[in-house]
């Protein structure tokens, strides 16, 4: 159910990045449209005609497009925190239950919103679709930090956050199934908002926050989850988040310089390679739809080898937790950097380009056994306010990327396009770098409320002293200089 969860958040989030090729009618003149590295439409290569967009009735420039497509990630910022303050405190089921609720409303709204006011309804409609989904990922953290104990986390988490690629493949895959052969793009939205509230109803009824709240679960799983799982049986204890040692952890700043990346790199393939599809290769719509889902595809499928390799290697004592993090987290980044530039020299050697965007996805697969689980190393007590202020902060990727690239692509030219991936790529190499330097694999200090407790007075989160260093302050502050 995790990984449904997953799956609709992301159906719902990408849909639009399909629709609007269909969505938008390019009134510019074939001057202007002129490109001397333009490759061949596939339908006149085919059969000689152009490819018509029966239902293409907004006139929007490219910037205008990435200002709508970056209009979810506003929203999905501003929940971030909120959302996993309230996985914490009320617990992960409900949080993000009616989260993804609210965005299958609004998903089943769009049309009739986009038709009655234009672009800057849609713009803010997205923005609430995102307030929506910001507590997803916070939410699921909490759930997988009750549940899911540490030598499983690498496994566990490719498969609930694998999700996303099938959310990927799934929503570009049956979008370009509905538009096909002139099909009205309303019919997306209505089609997955549907499947989102259907979604709701069997997470409602199947699922809870945490084992002791479980009603079906045995006395044996139970025991074993308790004993083996930190933040298992806390139910009821909800101490202050340390938010000032949080922000002064070192760690934490390599782990948001290294989403920070990825969500640049990831978001530029979610919501533009559709329209790199459709307008530098000039696909048409249904084969944009099949060819955008492969990349997905190889990229969910690779998560399950390297979270295997990577739980193998540290439950058999081969490296360390923060060796397989750096290591997978650098797979994840570097391989695609140099995947998607290749993909931009290829032209319009169509399979080059197209296996080279296979082969950055894939690799960029190593991700969820990388850096996307290293919350649950550094703060499994903390786990989603911890994942709330990374992924908050690093969706300032999400609203920048499709912006940037509609500037940086005014055309839509092949060239122009070449920009947009270097970019991509100078953000993706660079971050990683940090990451590897500073990362780490163990729990924080801040975080072992168990055995360091709070000292008295200590407002900012637990605190270990040695007994030397407590005589050496009672010392201090009664000669007035206490730290």
């Amino acid at each position: 159910m995790g990984l449904l969860a997953v799956c609709n958040a992301y159906t719902m989030r990408v849909c639009l990045n399909l629709a609007v090729t269909q969505m938008v009618n390019n009134t510019k003149s074939e001057l202007e449209k002129f490109d001397p590295d333009a490759c061949p439409d596939e339908s006149q290569i085919l059969n000689g005609t152009v490819a018509l967009k029966p239902h293409a009735i907004f006139d929007w420039s490219e910037s205008t497009q990435g200002l709508i497509l970056s209009g979810f990630y506003y929203g999905y910022a501003i929940t971030h925190v909120p959302g996993g303050y309230l996985a914490e405190k009320y617990g992960g089921k409900w949080t993000l239950g009616i989260g993804l609720l609210s965005t299958a409303i609004f998903t089943l709204m769009t049309p009739v919103v986009v038709k009655a006011g234009g672009a800057t309804w849609l713009f803010i409609l997205r923005i609430l679709q995102g307030m929506g989904e910001g507590p997803t990922m916070p939410a699921l953290m909490i759930v997988l930090a009750r549940w899911v104990p540490p030598h499983e986390r690498s496994r566990q988490g490719a498969v609930v956050f694998g999700g996303a690629q099938i959310g990927n493949i799934f929503g570009s895959f049956m979008s370009g199934v509905l538009m096909a052969g002139g099909g009205d793009w309303a019919n997306v939205f209505y089609f997955f908002g549907c499947f989102g509230i259907l979604w709701f109803i069997f997470w409602s009824i199947f699922c809870y926050s945490t084992p002791n709240t479980h009603p079906f679960i045995s006395d044996e799983e139970l025991k074993y989850l308790n004993e083996t799982v930190t933040s298992a049986d806390m139910t009821s204890v909800r101490d202050p988040v340390p938010w000032k040692a949080i922000v002064r952890s070192v760690p934490v700043w390599a782990l948001l310089f290294a989403a920070v990346g990825h969500d640049w790199g990831y978001y530029t393939m979610v919501t533009d390679l559709p329209k790199y599809m459709t307008d530098v290769l000039k696909f048409n719509i249904a084969t944009t739809g099949t060819l955008t889902a492969i990349p997905y595809l190889a990229m969910w499928i690779s998560a399950f080898f390297f979270g295997w390799v990577c739980d193998i290697c540290v439950k058999r004592n081969w490296h360390s937790i923060r060796t397989g993090r750096i290591i997978h987290t650098t797979i994840a980044a570097t391989g695609p950097a140099i995947c998607i530039i290749l993909a931009s020299y290829a032209g319009c050697d169509r399979f080059a380009a197209v296996g080279y965007f296979i082969a950055s996805m894939a690799l960029m697969g190593g991700f969820y056994s990388g850096m996307k689980v290293n919350a649950l190393d550094l703060a499994p007590n903390y786990a989603g306010s911890l994942t709330a202020m990374i992924n908050g902060t690093s969706t300032i990727s999400g609203i920048i990327t499709p912006y940037l690239i509609g500037l940086l692509t005014p055309d839509s030219t092949l060239v122009q396009w070449r920009v947009a991936f270097w970019v991509c790529f100078a953000v993706l190499v660079g971050t990683n770098v940090i990451y590897c330097i500073w990362a780490d694999g163990k729990q924080q200090w801040w975080d072992d409320v168990r055995q360091y407790g709070y000292p008295t007075g200590w407002k900012h989160g637990p605190l270990k002293m040695a007994d030397s260093d407590t005589e050496k302050n009672k010392k201090k502050e009664a000669e007035g200089t206490a730290l």
